[in-house]
């Protein structure tokens, strides 16, 4: 029974659910270092920075796990854990080249960016093929 269950899908979430929050520890780091109080969300560039790398990690991590979990679902388990892993690696390259200066960011948004797309491309041959095995094999079409 437990083969079945999606292992390295739930492994790689609580993994990019650790590497997120380590990086909002690591804002509060900075805040204390710089002595920002919440809710100020400006300073000197260095904390700027790393509150904007978090921030964008943020922005984007719905949107992850909408494709990690629907790749390897729909298509291959494996394939989206390498996705999802490939997507945690870019994300902290992106934060921490964010931090020392905003154009050493462009690495890591790059690799973050092949990761989604390359979930989104495996998310949608999965779901084409689920579609056409249930609707056209069935003869509902």
């Amino acid at each position: 029974m437990t083969s079945d269950l999606p292992v390295l899908l739930a492994a790689v979430s609580i993994l990019s659910a650790l590497h997120l929050t380590f990086q909002a520890r690591r804002v509060g780091w900075s805040r204390m270092k710089h002595k920002i109080m919440p809710p100020t969300v400006t300073g000197p560039p260095e904390f700027e920075r790393t509150f904007r790398a978090h921030q964008n990690g943020v922005e984007l991590y719905s949107i992850f796990l909408v494709v990690l979990w629907i790749s390897g679902i729909f298509c291959n388990e494996v394939l989206a854990a390498l996705g999802g892993l490939l997507y945690i690696v870019g994300r902290e390259i992106y934060f921490t080249g964010y931090i020392h200066e905003s154009k050493k960011r462009l690495p890591g948004f790059y690799l973050v960016l092949c990761a989604l797309f390359f979930l989104t491309v495996v998310a949608t041959i999965g779901i084409i093929q689920s579609f056409l095995d249930k609707y056209l094999n069935n003869g509902l079409l």
